[in-house]
């Protein structure tokens, strides 16, 4: 992508709303932790690493104009907004990792001014971001080396530039095969109920110059039956130590379509996705949503008034699902616990 889906500017974070996408393209600023949370919360920013450099680059706006003097007080002050952060979306786990990360280097550097201190932080959240790009990178070189010429892939939300830094993770793939000369087609879910599938997958692989061709969600079957898809990729949003994947909701559908077609089914994510004190994925905590989201979507009611609604935002699919999962280290199988347990130590 030619403009950062995230990034430090002038002592604020600038990112793309991606709440207005594809009608309009709009950057914004968040000027403190609340209107970090809320671009969190409200989907502004959304894909799991993108929200973990939002994390990031949030706790050092919550502190960047601290008046602490001693770092007691400091680590104080940043826990309360690591603590806040937190709470905006429970299931990415690279939101965890980052805010984590960001007060393990406050405890590494606590002999430092708290003007030094606050320097450091910020290095720290954009070297986040810089990582993010290389892994991003390297996941599509390792993916793209698992399709053919010719291929057509389905994909299911948004794990592109916009869900990342710079390059994505599922769609890094297609756009590394791409730029590599490999002729490939895609077919997007739409995704309900926010169509991040519609709205923002195919935006992105249009503007790559990329064949894409949107389909609603119950239509995966059909085009599987038909033949027209040699494999499926999707991101990811945190996987568990036995290689169980949270992703978007509608994510297993298409495991459990991938499976009966006898159809390739990949997960592309960051070991920074992985998360090891997980065993399985029936421990991975499944964000409910606003019913409002289902029932007037975009502004237009479309259901019932009063009508009960269930809306979790992801599901998990067992690793049983899952032939591969293509991380900057390398692409691991089957069995993950201990494939997945030897990239990280890579």
């Amino acid at each position: 992508m030619a403009v950062s889906t995230i990034e430090w500017v002038d002592g604020r974070i600038r990112m793309i709303d991606q709440t207005l996408l594809p009608n309009e393209f709009k950057q914004i600023y968040c000027d403190d932790l609340p209107s970090v949370w809320e671009a969190i919360k409200s989907l502004r920013v959304r894909g799991a690493p993108a929200i973990g450099i939002a994390g990031a680059l949030g706790a050092v706006l919550g502190i960047w104009n601290s008046t602490e003097k001693t770092y007691d007080a400091f680590a104080t002050e940043l826990k309360s907004a690591t603590d806040y952060l937190a709470t905006s979306r429970p299931t990415a786990v690279n939101l965890f990792w980052a805010l984590d990360r960001i007060t393990r280097t406050a405890q590494e550097n606590s002999h430092l001014q708290i003007s030094e201190l606050k320097e450091v932080l910020l290095t720290e959240a954009l070297e986040i971001i810089d990582e993010d790009k290389a892994m991003c990178r390297a996941i599509g070189q390792h993916g793209m080396a698992l399709l053919n010429e010719n291929d057509t892939i389905l994909t299911h939300c948004n794990a592109g530039g916009l869900a990342t830094s710079d390059y994505g993770t599922a769609l890094a793939v297609m756009f590394s095969a791409h730029e590599a000369g490999k002729k490939i087609q895609v077919y997007a879910d739409e995704t309900r109920p926010l169509l991040q599938g519609a709205r923002l997958t195919t935006w992105e692989l249009m503007q790559a110059g990329i064949d894409v061709t949107l389909i609603c969600d119950n239509m995966a079957a059909q085009v599987m039956k038909e033949g027209k898809i040699q494999c499926a990729i999707v991101g990811a949003d945190r996987i568990a130590a036995n290689g169980d994947t949270a992703n978007k909701i509608g994510t297993y559908n298409v495991a459990i379509l991938a499976e009966v077609h006898g159809i390739p089914f990949y997960v592309a994510a960051p070991t920074s996705t992985l998360d090891f004190a997980l065993e399985t994925g029936a421990e991975i905590p499944i964000e409910q949503r606003a019913a409002e989201e289902v029932t007037e979507g975009f502004g237009k009611l479309t259901a019932p008034k009063g009508v009960k609604v269930y809306s979790p935002a992801f599901d998990v699919t067992p690793a049983a699902l899952v032939t591969a999962i293509i991380t900057e280290k390398g692409v691991a199988r089957a069995p993950y616990t201990d494939s997945l347990m030897a990239l990280r130590d890579t």
